[in-house]
């Protein structure tokens, strides 16, 4: 029988950590997939709400970029001035930390958090900016686009031809309490940029040459999504170890290809990849070392690696466990991933069907298959 008590060290490591965000300053992030999805907008429209509230709310920098129905949102909000810095003979209007730290505001409003300070500054980057300011105790509120964060920014130059020049660490969308995803189809955001409301004509148009191609704007509302789910799903997996959930909340596909045989498995893994991609799923390959192979020849051993590199290329996340008992290995690792779908791979023989039948597996959670 599954014990499926809460773990008492989870259940204490999310009462600190729900102590410590408690405490700390809050950053709560507006994520979209590229400029003119309305993040600024959606921003200041929350800002006015905790106004009415009774939360103390300054503008640090909004920038508007001529768009009239964000630019009368500043209405009513109190706005910090700029700080000047000289560049190259020009005045460059910059954000004011110290005068923020200084006001120290309920809630700071931080436009565009991959922005590079101007030389001078005491951060090259905003996200520095906000880091100070959160450890000062200030909340904040701010906008970022998916094409800025850093482990993104290769897949984003392989789909647009274009390199991100100014990122965010990844660990700054981990720190922040909420990420709020604002999304706008493709075809309205296009329109959006030829009515004028995004950039200004001339360079609105030559947006619409470049960076802004239908197709383009596709991957990238893409990576959006997957990003926000993403963050979702790790609190919900964070939620089921905390509270002792064993059974599979099947919200989304995710299917655990079990490798066996180095034989069989460059053609299991082919299929479990046409499969994943039919159904729109994560995938994850896993083979179990039990110590009676780690006695066996390393050919074998290569092999068997050399199909979890495949598997790799084809988009799967590969994992080598070590067990005594490969099906309570496999079976305490999809448990723990949220696995909805187990397929095995049958060395020579019928020894793994009868585990369709006798597996502790909700049926309706998750499909095991004999291949």
């Amino acid at each position: 029988m599954t014990d499926a008590r809460p773990d008492p060290e989870l259940l204490l490591a999310r009462l600190r950590e729900q102590q410590e965000r408690a405490t700390r300053a809050k950053l709560k992030v507006f994520f979209g997939a590229t400029a003119g999805v309305g993040k600024t907008y959606a921003m200041l429209v929350e800002a006015h709400e905790r106004m009415r509230a009774g939360a103390d709310v300054v503008v640090g920098l909004v920038e508007t970029h001529g768009r009239r129905e964000t630019a009368a949102l500043l209405d009513g909000l109190e706005d910090l001035p700029r700080r000047e810095t000289e560049y190259r003979g020009v005045r460059v209007p910059e954000f004011d930390l110290d005068a923020a730290l200084t006001r120290r505001p309920g809630l700071l409003l931080l436009d565009e958090l991959a922005h590079t300070n101007a030389p001078g500054s005491r951060h090259a980057k905003r996200w520095q900016d906000v880091e100070e300011l959160l450890a000062a105790g200030v909340n904040v509120y701010t906008t970022l686009n998916v094409q800025h964060v850093e482990s993104l920014i290769d897949v984003v130059a392989q789909i647009t031809g274009v390199t991100v020049r100014e990122t965010v660490p990844d660990s700054i969308l981990d720190r922040a309490d909420e990420v709020e995803l604002v999304d706008l189809p493709p075809d309205d955001l296009l329109q959006r940029l030829r009515e004028g409301k995004v950039y200004l004509p001339a360079q609105a148009e030559r947006a619409l040459e470049s960076f802004f191609k239908k197709g383009n704007l596709i991957a990238l509302r893409e990576m959006a999504l997957r990003q926000t789910a993403q963050r979702v799903d790790a609190q919900m997996e964070s939620y089921r170890r905390a509270e002792g959930i064993a059974e599979p909340w099947a919200v989304r596909e995710r299917i655990l290809v079990c490798l066996g045989e180095p034989d069989s498995g460059v053609r299991l893994v082919r299929a479990v990849r046409r499969m994943a991609a039919a159904l729109r799923a994560e995938w994850i390959v896993v083979h179990v070392e039990t110590p009676g192979q780690v006695r066996e020849s390393s050919t074998r051993r290569d092999r068997i690696v050399d199909v979890m590199g495949l598997a790799e290329d084809l988009g799967a996340e590969a994992v080598m466990l070590d067990g005594l008992r490969v099906r309570d290995e496999i079976l305490a690792f999809a448990r723990t991933r949220n696995v909805s779908r187990i397929v095995v791979g049958k060395p020579h023989g019928s020894r793994w069907c009868p585990v369709r039948s006798s597996a502790p597996w909700s049926t309706r959670a998750a499909t095991w298959t004999c291949t």
